[in-house]
């Protein structure tokens, strides 16, 4: 009897196991596979006892479905879901949308990077781009969709954040900057430079925050857009916190409230459908239609650099440059790296100091002081 062309091109082994379920399933391998089908079976049965077992069908649904069910837990802040939505869309999902979880091997992370790559991306923007790729692909890895996280492999390099160390305005810069502002507006420096406040949270300052006999004002919300809405929201990360109030402060708003009264305005709180809350505010233009964030810096703040003969930097020159100036002031008194941290509402005092180090007095002076005394230099 002759072979056909077939011959030996079938399915001969199959293996039959129990899954952690209770449910039988089985894997099929060719001929002169025998000790593969073997292994196999001998992996899947060490699978089982490790607790690593994964459903060789779970990984059929599409990187697009994981992402969304991590998305659901990733936070309740709508505005950081709006913007982790708009990366997924953007990013994300043009490339591993519709693939299976399964087929997403180092192989492919490593093209999706060179994409990134040919992209010109920003180091700290591809950063935040793997880091959600990864933690989703973790997410699958705890559902038991797929072994093992592809992004973990000793061969894929992790894009960096990049660090640039703050420039702090000099003092000259500052006051032309505030000189340039209108003088409806230019109480915004006095809270910036001399609270520490974000741009949302300045937008939403109120008098009723300050407590005058604490001589602090109570940080609590900002003005966020959400779907297109202003909202207001918790200070970011949901911290509120105190601030010291000067003398200085103090009475640039008032004098600002005698000219300009504060104006009750009513917000959803939190979402578009969320409650709505009305507050006294300082800062509302003529018009009485708010400013998003991006309109204030457009139409009030970058135009304040022209009329002062300056030339708007971008990465410098943003509103967020007066934090750096009042974290710049405390540090030069000896203020501490935890106060200042508190005081910018960081979760973290290790990133005060990791930004602001390089602002921090040299203690070689009293260093040098210290051991001359003890020495009786």
């Amino acid at each position: 009897m002759v072979p056909t062309a077939l011959h030996g091109k079938g399915l001969r082994y199959k293996v039959r196991y129990i899954d952690p379920n209770g449910d039988e399933r089985s894997k099929s391998f060719p001929d002169k596979q025998k000790n593969k089908a073997e292994s196999f079976l001998v992996e899947v049965e060490s699978d089982k006892r490790e607790g690593k077992y994964v459903d060789p069908n779970a990984g059929k649904i599409t990187f697009k479905a994981q992402a969304e069910n991590w998305l659901l837990g990733y936070s309740p802040d709508a505005a950081t879901r709006q913007t982790v939505r708009s990366r997924l869309r953007s990013q994300l999902y043009p490339f591993f949308g519709e693939m299976p979880l399964s087929s997403i091997t180092p192989a492919v992370i490593r093209k999706w990077l060179g994409s990134l790559e040919e992209q010109n991306l920003g180091g700290t923007y591809k950063a935040v781009l793997f880091e959600m790729a990864c933690s989703i692909l973790n997410s699958a890895v705890d559902d038991k969709r797929i072994q093992a996280n592809p992004c973990k492999v000793r061969s894929i390099v992790r894009p960096q954040r990049q660090v640039r160390k703050v420039v702090v305005w000099s003092d000259e810069r500052f006051q032309a900057v505030r000189g340039g502002l209108p003088e409806r507006y230019r109480v915004v420096t006095s809270l910036g430079a001399g609270c520490g406040l974000r741009q949302g949270e300045i937008l939403a300052f109120s008098p009723d925050d300050i407590e005058e006999k604490a001589h602090r004002i109570n940080v609590v919300r900002q003005i966020r857009v959400i779907d297109r809405t202003l909202v207001f929201a918790p200070p970011k990360r949901k911290k509120e916190r105190q601030v010291p109030l000067s003398s200085a402060v103090r009475k640039s708003i008032r004098d600002h409230l005698k000219a300009y009264p504060a104006v009750p305005v009513t917000l959803p709180w939190g979402k578009p459908s969320g409650e709505l809350v009305t507050v006294n505010l300082l800062l509302v233009p003529e018009s009485g239609e708010l400013y998003t964030g991006d309109e204030f810096g457009k139409v009030i703040w970058q135009p304040a650099f022209k009329r002062a003969g300056l030339t708007y930097m971008k990465r410098q020159d943003g509103m967020h440059a007066m934090r750096h100036l009042f974290a710049s002031a405390l540090l030069s008194q000896g203020v501490s790296i935890k106060a200042l941290a508190d005081y910018l509402g960081h979760a973290d005092p290790g990133f005060t100091l990791r930004t602001y180090t390089h602002l921090m007095p040299s203690a070689h002076d009293s260093a040098r002081a210290a051991v001359d005394g003890m020495l009786g230099e």
